[in-house]
C-alpha cells in the first residue's frame, strides 16, 4: 500500500529475480561510516507463514559499501517499511528520491517456541 503518492511500490527486476527491488521515498546522503534509516512510503502485508528479510543491493554494496541494519519484517506489522543503511565506505553515498535501496525478500517461516534443554551433545 502506498502511504505517500510519491512512493514507488517494490517490483521484480526480472521474472525469477529473489528479492522485490525497493525504492527510497526521499533523497539523502549516508556519511561515510555513518548510517541513517531510509522511508520507502510503502507498507506491506504478508502471507501467513512467511515474513518479510531485507537484503541489501549488490551493486551498492560493492561501488559504495552499503549494507542494510535490521532486515526482518514480521507478519503482523503493517506500518511503513524502512531502511537502514550502513556505509562502510570511506565516501559519503548520496541517493535520490526513487533510487533502488534495497531488496525485499519473502520467507516462508517455522514458528516454533524455544525449549531449554540438559544436553545437545558435541558438534562433530
Amino acid at each position: 500500500m502506498k502511504l505517500s503518492d510519491k512512493a514507488i511500490l517494490a517490483t521484480n527486476g526480472s521474472r525469477f529475480a529473489a528479492g522485490h527491488d525497493t525504492y527510497s521515498l526521499t533523497e539523502g546522503m549516508v556519511l561515510a561510516k555513518g548510517q541513517m534509516m531510509v522511508e520507502t512510503g510503502i507498507a506491506i502485508g504478508l502471507p501467513e507463514g512467511t515474513h518479510g528479510r531485507l537484503a541489501a543491493r549488490s551493486g551498492m554494496a560493492r561501488k559504495m559499501r552499503i549494507a542494510l541494519g535490521g532486515g526482518v519484517i514480521d507478519p503482523d506489522y503493517t506500518g511503513e517499511v524502512k531502511v537502514i543503511l550502513r556505509n562502510h565506505g570511506k565516501a559519503d553515498c548520496v541517493f535520490k528520491a526513487g533510487d533502488r535501496i534495497a531488496q525485499l525478500i519473502i520467507e516462508k517461516i517455522a514458528n516454533t517456541n524455544a525449549m531449554e534443554l540438559d544436553n545437545l551433545g558435541n558438534t562433530e
